[in-house]
């Protein structure tokens, strides 16, 4: 085909994704993390080390005159990153108090509300007569769960929460300060894990679906080998070989945050922000905010049903 018919049959159609790009960038994204885990374990820490930006700070740690939570509190925090153009609305929703006490019966109920919460405001806005173009996005996209690097097994604690969370949120679960444990017993704690989740049915993200293509399957396959992703968060520069890195000294020596034979940091980064990110939202949207949707709606329509009988009696 020569150049001028092909010009003549041009239409012009495969712009779209050009157009489709330059609104997603003019409106930007939204993404929305909650870290589950005792005080101490980093939390802070990790989610700055992350997103490369000091977003929150060590507001969970007490202070040594500090009176002891009775309850799980809940605080978010908001921030506008810019990268190459592109706007990442972050929204960081923190949990200190919990698991902190002696009896912690019941200590993930605020958390599992407020998670529920999110997909009811969200719920209301769209059912609004003139509800807004653009509904404001506060579902919680992604939870990261933080374990004790004890080395030995989950505790009850962590069995009931996982389970409890997996059903409202996609969990992503980490093992805090991995460098306390060698090597070798962080492998065998990550195979000890592993073994608990599903002798225990509990469902984490990611997940494989029929729409998923090989390249994808494989991808998640992948990462489900690596999960709990044995991390170690730092804000500090050190010098290793010359080298300015970010990292953390500690008995052994120095550990480089961002080398993955030293820890898996790097390996939940990418996967939460290179491979995973508009997964993590769209299956917020799509199973777990759906799943609510229906079973709300579902309540409603039998609600109006059973009005009309007891008006009748």
């Amino acid at each position: 085909m020569s150049e001028e018919i092909r010009a003549q049959t041009y239409v012009g159609f495969d712009s779209i994704t050009q157009q489709i790009e330059h609104k997603l960038l003019k409106r930007g994204f939204q993404f929305n993390v909650i870290v589950v885990g005792q005080t101490g374990l980093g939390k802070s820490t990790l989610i700055n080390t992350i997103f490369a930006s000091h977003l929150i700070d060590s507001k969970g740690r007490f202070a040594s005159d500090e009176p002891v939570r009775q309850t799980t509190e809940i605080q978010a925090v908001s921030h506008v990153i810019v990268e190459n153009g592109v706007k990442l609305r972050l929204n960081i929703v923190d949990t200190p108090g919990y698991g902190d006490q002696i009896n912690n019966e019941g200590c993930w109920d605020p958390i599992i509300k407020y998670i529920k919460d999110q997909h009811s405001a969200y719920l209301r806005k769209e059912l609004t007569a003139m509800r807004d173009r653009y509904i404001q996005d506060t579902r919680i996209h992604c939870c990261l769960y933080f374990i004790n690097p004890t080395g030995h097994a989950l505790r009850p604690i962590d069995v009931i929460v996982m389970k409890k969370l997996s059903e409202v949120v996609n969990v992503v679960p980490v093992i805090a300060k991995s460098d306390s444990l060698t090597l070798e017993e962080r492998d065998r704690f990550k195979v000890k894990i592993r073994d608990e989740l599903i002798y225990n049915n509990i469902r984490l993200y990611p997940f494989d679906t029929d729409e998923d293509d090989e390249e994808e399957v494989q991808l998640n396959e992948t990462i489900r080998q690596i999960i709990p992703f044995a991390v170690v968060g730092s804000e500090n520069n050190v010098i290793i070989d010359g080298k300015s890195v970010r990292g953390r000294k500690n008995r052994w020596g120095v550990v480089n945050v961002e080398d993955a034979e030293h820890c898996e940091f790097m390996h939940l980064r990418n996967f939460l922000t290179r491979t995973h990110l508009q997964d993590l939202i769209e299956t917020t949207a799509q199973i777990h905010y759906e799943a609510f949707r229906s079973k709300q709606l579902l309540a409603l329509k039998e609600g109006a049903n059973q009005r009309p009988a007891a008006s009748q009696q």
